[in-house]
């Protein structure tokens, strides 16, 4: 681990991940739960049927209605967080830096370390055009986001891997899982975010966050040839009017995905390299109410 890694951990150590759905029922954890329990935190009334235990009548109630009923609440449970991480060519960028990647698996971390701290397992499958598969199964135990960051540092971006078959393991795999997709989205799009929607029309959380290197934001002014990082031979020159024309479509895109991704059921963050990673994880964590949303 070297010292951003470090200082990254550090300033998301706090960080909890709390479910934006009712999770399915499972261990006991933090997340509300789809099921109606009679634990102390009360939500309801139910009429008492036979079998029920009677400690959990409400006294009060049966004598002013001469009815018996049984106090519910809501059970709390874990819900199981697999983060979907893109490796294609184009995360690769700057080439010099790896700006864009560094910034990618700092995310990751990030969630992946909120998410551990409520108790709840977590893992990540890295889709790379390398050819090595990158997985881990959501765990809870310690040192599980270590592992996490050990893995991705391993991880060299390249290739134009598809993020949908990797999504589509992840969620067969793991059926209850809160899904995250960290990517640029400048790939196999479609077809992601068709299974994103069957995945939240389940009933399952999914996350999009679509990382931004802030030069994609705002390009140079300076005449220059860019070339596709995933398809080499296509290169188009970036004059001062074919940059005017680049931002209103990079604009008019990126406006086009967060309401796909939004109208599927699912949550979207816009999260830009000039930001720092701690302050996007927040971002993409917290409740709409208390975090900002792009």
């Amino acid at each position: 681990m070297n010292a951003a890694d470090g200082a990254h951990l550090d300033a998301v150590r706090s960080l909890r991940w709390p479910a934006r759905r009712k999770a399915p029922a499972g261990l006991a954890g933090d997340h509300r739960s789809w099921m109606r329990g009679i634990s102390a935190e009360f939500e309801d009334y139910r009429a008492y049927r036979q079998g029920d235990d009677i400690s959990k009548i409400d006294w009060k109630l049966l004598a002013r209605r001469d009815r018996a009923y049984i106090r519910l609440s809501t059970e709390q449970t874990v819900l199981p967080t697999m983060i979907v991480v893109d490796a294609s060519a184009s995360m690769a960028y700057p080439s010099a830096s790896l700006e864009k990647w560094h910034f990618a698996r700092h995310i990751a971390i990030g969630l992946a370390s909120a998410a551990h701290n409520g108790r709840d397992p977590v893992g990540v499958a890295v889709a790379s055009g390398n050819g090595n598969g990158h997985y881990l199964p959501a765990r809870n135990r310690r040192g599980i986001v270590h592992q996490i960051l050990a893995l991705l540092a391993g991880v060299a971006p390249g290739g134009s891997p598809r993020l949908a078959p990797v999504l589509d393991t992840v969620a067969r795999r793991h059926p209850r899982a809160r899904i995250a997709v960290v990517s640029d989205f400048l790939g196999d799009a479609e077809e992601l975010l068709k299974h994103a929607t069957e995945r939240s029309a389940a009933g399952r959380e999914v996350h999009a966050v679509h990382v931004i290197h802030t030069t994609e934001m705002s390009p140079s002014e300076r005449p220059s040839l860019v070339v596709d990082p995933e398809e080499a031979q296509l290169k188009r020159p970036l004059t001062e009017y074919s940059r005017l024309g680049y931002l209103e479509n990079f604009g008019d895109w990126r406006e086009r995905l967060a309401r796909d991704w939004r109208m599927a059921g699912a949550s979207y963050t816009e999260v830009v390299t000039d930001q720092g990673a701690a302050q996007a994880v927040r971002r993409i964590v917290l409740p709409p109410e208390t975090g900002s949303r792009a």
